[in-house]
């Protein structure tokens, strides 16, 4: 159902964006064969509507293509995840790894001539950190950004963050001219150095966005095609329409039913595991709940969940049960903990019985139209098997996930985003100043396997990750249900490679057959 990426208002974000904020469509423009063979036009059917085109302001995720159309970042990810060179062609640390230095490449230019300068690196990254972009705490480290010179950039950190270098593959990285950072007109007219120029004539805000190729690009092996029209969708009825009517090469998909009708229409499934699912157990001192402060009725929680149903009702088949919340390309992945909770109501009730609430207890939760009634009601049920009685308190889409992030509820259903490294899971999720730990709870044993994950050898990081795994697991932090496929849909037409920790496949991994 959603798409969370690493700062709450992503989060908010991707959930509107499949549930109801984004105008639907039915195609236009053709798409099906005008991407084959080269040249061409690629269309691609979204689930999220630009939010902004400033680069300061803008968002990743399910948006990352409109960004990733116009603009640069000063270093690319791989499908796995791992950076490599983009604007920046060499980047090395110093010892302690406070001080970032990047060389960065002397042939790239503006759409608006300007020839792109370490200067113009710097002032992005600084006006990123300070705008309205909900991944600007993705540079809270950044203490300073210096042009040593035209080629020559140096970011000063407050403190080390393994993930640096990761962000900059994203929208922490966009690079706009200096002039302009702050310019409100980047909004609707950017200028940037990207693959492509938004043709803001022909576009429709809300319905269509067209570009055309940028024909001074310096990496011209990655424009493979000469038009790129991304349409956003909210509707999973009207997408469905659009794919089986051949008006779309690539499409990202909001109901997961309709995945086979895509198939039988000639489009692949191209599937990787993306988040996780399940319940946000936040109040583990029992501020809020007193009963969740019971590490027992936690357990209880975890046993009480038939994850093969709800893979079958829920996630439509595509999905692994799990009890864990790190994936499993991550170096804290541990197999044994993948059914360390099996179902199991007897001993579910023998923990509650054992913590003195046999009669179970009763719980707000907050409930959003976003996601269908009868869900709510299978999770309300899971729980009541073991006395829990969900009242479900009714909040509007927009106002769903700044409640959960307010603190107001101990517990509530949630997917999570299973990030490329250990370091953004832990500061996302975990952390005492993660977003997603609202109630900002943490114990000294989890402050010392987080200190030890950013600050510590590969190897320190490594046996701290695992550790903090298992206690969050034994501690029963969360209650994994399951991890679903995020399954991305592309035409006999089109290649694509899936991207690993982001919702949709990177722009230039979307190609003609």
């Amino acid at each position: 159902m959603f798409k969370f990426k690493r700062a709450a208002a992503v989060a908010v974000a991707a959930a509107l964006a499949l549930a109801g904020c984004a105008s639907g469509g039915d195609g236009g423009n053709g798409g099906g064969g005008e991407g084959s063979g080269g040249g061409g036009t690629l269309t691609w059917g979204m689930i999220a509507q630009a939010s902004t085109f400033a680069q300061k302001d803008m968002r990743w995720a399910n948006e990352s293509p409109y960004a990733q159309a116009v603009y640069d970042t000063l270093l690319r990810a791989n499908p796995e995840g791992e950076p490599e060179a983009g604007l920046a062609t060499e980047w090395e640390y110093n010892e302690d790894n406070t001080v970032l230095t990047l060389t960065l490449r002397d042939d790239v230019t503006f759409t608006n001539g300007d020839t792109l300068t370490a200067e113009d690196a710097a002032a992005s990254l600084l006006a990123f950190k300070g705008g309205a972009s909900p991944n600007a705490s993705n540079l809270a480290n950044l203490a300073g950004a210096t042009a040593v010179d035209d080629t020559t950039l140096e970011l000063t950190l407050s403190a080390p963050d393994p993930a640096l270098t990761t962000y900059l593959t994203q929208n922490s990285g966009l690079v706009a001219p200096a002039e302009l950072v702050d310019d409100p007109a980047m909004a609707n007219e950017p200028v940037g150095s990207g693959p492509y120029i938004l043709n803001t004539s022909e576009t429709v805000v809300g319905s269509s966005y067209v570009f055309d190729k940028n024909e001074d690009y310096w990496k011209p092996e990655d424009q493979h095609y000469d038009r790129l029209i991304l349409q956003p969708f909210s509707d999973p009825t009207a997408l469905l329409n659009a794919v089986q009517g051949g008006q779309l090469n690539v499409t990202n998909t909001i109901d997961p039913t309709t995945i086979g009708q895509m198939e039988g229409a000639g489009f692949t499934a191209n599937e990787h595991e993306l988040n996780w699912w399940g319940f946000l157990i936040m109040d583990r001192q029992g501020t809020l709940v007193p009963e969740l402060g019971d590490v027992r009725v936690r357990q209880a929680i975890n046993y009480a969940l038939d994850k093969e149903s709800l893979v079958e009702a829920v996630g439509a088949g595509r999905a692994t049960p799990t009890s864990q919340i790190f994936p499993p390309f991550s170096p804290s992945f541990d197999e044994e903990l993948e059914d360390y909770y099996t179902y199991d109501l007897d001993k579910a009730k023998q923990l509650m019985e054992e913590a003195g609430y046999a009669n179970g207890f009763d719980i707000t939760m907050p409930q959003t139209p976003l996601v269908p009634a009868a869900t709510w009601t299978l999770y309300a049920e899971q729980l009541a098997q073991i006395g829990i009685t969900v009242n479900y308190e009714q909040v509007q889409g927009p106002e769903f996930i700044p409640n959960i992030l307010g603190g107001k509820y101990g517990m509530t259903w949630f997917t999570l985003q299973q990030d490329p490294t250990d370091w953004q899971l832990v500061r996302f999720q975990i952390a005492e100043s993660a977003a997603w730990n609202p109630l900002r709870q943490t114990t000294p044993e989890i402050q010392q396997w987080v200190s030890a994950i950013q600050t510590g050898t590969e190897e320190e990081a490594e046996t701290a990750g695992k550790e903090l795994n298992r206690y969050l697991v034994e501690n029963a932090w969360f209650a994994p249900m399951y991890r679903p496929l995020s399954t991305f849909m592309s035409d006999a037409n089109t290649q694509v490679q899936t991207q690993r920790g982001n919702a949709v496949p990177y722009l230039w991994n979307v190609q003609p057959k």
